[in-house]
């Protein structure tokens, strides 16, 4: 497998030193692994961290900036970061208002924020936690008791980034992350394997001609293998599926995600059949995003991510936001 990497080992190092390079409004302490708006912290103004395992791009790195994240975590490749990555970042943004962790639900990350909340705590930080778990495909998986975390995390980081921007205290910023991962529901579909960098092979067997619906972000298992669908067969599905587990009374964002190695015309062509299924549901799409957001290293595919919003969740969608990976309104 041909890959454009140095050495296995020093991949989230080399990430890091060449998004320092591109990026110089971030402070990238690649020694310690930790990615901080260069403006923390800012007087008044609840933190935002998150983190995870590399392999995510722009997930979470990517999504620090005003307007969402203040500080993420990169872990090594599909491993979570650890509890002293995650105290520096939430000392590095505290600004006396409190910090808001934001976890996607992986035992890993559940375990080391955890344990990271109370060394902040220690430390005189204020902190409150919001559990990530948005994925309909499998109750249980090789990595999570519970659902898994997946593109409802794009929602919850925007969403309660705009709140924590316009001054919203840490109880408020919480309430709101909250409601979004309650009104979110994701389902995702693999075409192809994922490769690490340290395996440099496949990581699962995907025959050519077959694909496997509930796909995880780490190549985790689905609900099943069939042979290939067409577009319009996988939106059916994935829309179906999302919609049984929570059926939408209001408007909704969609979030059309690639997994890492479908091309945008692809993923356009997907929206176009979501946006059909959505429409003959009779559910009302207020905003649209398109593109490779929360990904899976080179894996192809897609999945589906669809948050019911209120009127002030929506004003929060819209509000500006300059971060490497998302921006508008600035």
């Amino acid at each position: 497998m041909r890959m454009l990497i140095n050495v296995p080992e020093t991949v989230v190092a080399d990430a890091l030193r060449g998004m320092a390079a591109a990026h110089p409004e971030l402070q990238v302490d690649v020694e310690n692994r930790v990615v901080v708006r260069r403006d923390a912290p800012v007087a008044g103004k609840v933190g935002l961290v998150s983190g995870g395992g590399s392999g995510h791009e722009p997930l979470h790195g990517g999504f620090v900036g005003p307007g969402m994240l203040s500080a993420a975590c990169p872990g090594e490749v599909f491993t979570s970061p650890v509890p002293d990555q995650m105290v520096r970042a939430a000392a590095a943004v505290d600004s006396g208002a409190g910090v808001l962790f934001i976890v996607k639900n992986y035992t890993g990350d559940v375990l080391n924020f955890d344990m990271a909340a109370e060394l902040a705590e220690d430390e005189g930080i204020r902190v409150a936690k919001v559990l990530v778990n948005d994925d309909v495909a499998v109750t249980d998986s090789l990595f999570t008791a519970g659902r898994r975390g997946t593109g409802a995390t794009l929602f919850v980081e925007k969403i309660a980034g705009a709140a924590a921007e316009a001054g919203a205290p840490l109880e408020e910023v919480e309430a709101i992350a909250r409601r979004v991962n309650d009104g979110s529901r994701s389902f995702g579909v693999a075409l192809s394997s994922v490769t690490t960098p340290a395996k440099g092979t496949p990581t699962f067997d995907l025959p050519p001609g077959e694909l496997e619906l509930g796909i995880g972000i780490h190549g985790e298992p689905g609900r099943e293998r069939r042979p290939m669908m067409t577009s319009r067969e996988i939106a059916d599905f994935a829309v179906h599926a999302v919609l049984e587990d929570r059926p939408p009374n209001g408007p909704v964002l969609v979030l059309v995600n690639g997994m890492g190695a479908t091309p945008l015309l692809e993923l356009y062509g997907f929206n176009a059949e979501v946006q059909r299924v959505l429409g003959e549901r009779g559910v009302a799409v207020a905003r649209t995003l398109v593109g490779n957001y929360v990904t899976s290293l080179d894996m192809a595919g897609c999945s589906v991510t669809i948050c019911q919003v209120d009127e002030q969740m929506l004003k929060l969608w819209d509000a500006p936001v300059q971060t490497p990976g998302l921006r508008w309104g600035r």
